[in-house]
């Protein structure tokens, strides 16, 4: 619907860059699943050279969607549909 169309042509990789710094300068692909309303970002190079030798904090990343998710941004105003 129209909060996933938002979505879509909102949260570009160059987005993400902005929102999450440290993805910058790596290489993000981006994949929209319709089905699902969503989009998917796959960050290579963010465990460096694997889990185990990652010096992260949340070596699996898997904190990276909360973090995204706490960012404060614009939204549009949406009309309810049923």
């Amino acid at each position: 619907g129209e909060a996933y169309d938002w979505l879509r042509g909102w949260l570009t990789v160059e987005r993400l860059a902005e929102l999450l710094p440290e993805t910058a300068t790596l290489t993000v692909e981006r994949y929209e699943l319709p089905n699902l309303r969503a989009v998917n970002f796959v960050i290579r190079g963010l465990l460096g050279q694997g889990v185990a030798a990652s010096t992260r904090f949340d070596p699996q990343a898997k904190a990276l969607g909360e973090l995204l998710r706490s960012r404060i941004v614009d939204l549009p105003i949406l009309e309810a549909t049923a």
